[in-house]
């Protein structure tokens, strides 16, 4: 595997926690093996940069590793 290779799902922030982490609850329908899987994120440098909020309750584009299936990166917020 590349270190290009990552698992792309949508979830929905379920807590915040100190330092822009996030718990997301996993709610994408493409890959049932991770449906209602909570997973640790933190927000992208992008998303840092231009000072998109995050907060409960909005649906997220997550990047997962795939060799570690409990940490995640928030690349996108969607509406």
């Amino acid at each position: 595997m590349s270190k290009d290779d990552h698992i792309v799902v949508e979830g929905i922030v379920i807590e915040t926690l100190p330092n822009t982490q996030f718990k997301v609850k996993i709610t994408d329908q493409k890959i049932p093996k991770f449906i209602d899987q909570v997973v640790h994120a933190h927000i992208s440098g992008k998303m840092r940069i231009n000072y998109i909020k995050i907060l409960e309750g909005d649906t997220v584009t997550l990047e997962i590793s795939p060799y570690d299936l409990t940490k995640g990166r928030i690349i996108f917020r969607n509406k």
